[in-house]
């Protein structure tokens, strides 16, 4: 693992302190491992096979958990800017596998069949968001799956009591600006109260890069 102490952005030191270590107890369950597993069979259903993933921002790694249980014998990476939570993704992954660091100083050595981020982007400083769509983009040989909060214009909401660290925008829509060999093949929603398989109120996007 890689990492540094000092950060770009208060978004970056936030997440790496305290409050990300916090994050980790809050989204660690039984319930969470089953709701992402549905969400990714709707989101990847229209995908060829993934024989391998990079997780941007992969915490300790609830998605690629599910990942493992669709895709049994993928291939896993994650960036992780927690210390905590990145050394329980590297119980699980390999510790080779994670990048310990802020996604802005991730270097793109590789690509894998599947780029993700989930409930990232919208804790990212917008001035920043090129950075790591182009750090998203590069790393993907052929899809790329995009879980956050929609909104159709850019907006700031206060966030557990904390302003500016939580921002709304169409972020697939700016992917989809920025790079013209991209294009959508599905999108969905998934709602707090569903009964079964309850998320954040996320919409996800999938993308794949044309060839």
């Amino acid at each position: 693992m890689t990492s540094r102490s000092n950060y770009e952005t208060p978004q970056e030191a936030f997440w790496a302190g305290n409050f990300g270590t916090e994050y980790i107890t809050r989204n660690d369950s039984s319930q969470l491992l089953a709701s992402n597993l549905n969400l990714f069979t709707n989101a990847l259903t229209r995908a060829g096979k993934i024989s391998s993933c990079i997780e941007f921002g992969a915490n300790i790694g609830m998605n690629l958990k599910a990942l493992q249980l669709l895709y049994p014998g993928i291939e896993l990476k994650g960036v992780e800017i927690n210390n905590d939570a990145a050394r329980m993704l590297s119980d699980l992954i390999g510790e080779n596998n994670v990048h310990h660091g802020s996604i802005f100083d991730f270097p793109v050595n590789d690509k894998a069949d599947l780029s993700l981020i989930k409930g990232v982007l919208i804790h990212i400083d917008p001035q920043m968001l090129n950075v790591v769509y182009e750090k998203i983009y590069q790393a993907s040989r052929r899809y790329i799956l995009v879980c956050e909060y929609y909104n159709p214009s850019p907006v700031t909401i206060s966030y557990r009591g904390h302003s500016d660290r939580l921002f709304k925008r169409d972020f697939a829509g700016e992917l989809l600006d920025r790079y013209a060999d991209l294009t959508l093949i599905n999108y969905g929603f998934a709602y707090h109260r569903d009964p079964v398989f309850p998320q954040d109120d996320i919409t996800w996007f999938l993308l794949e890069r044309r060839t």
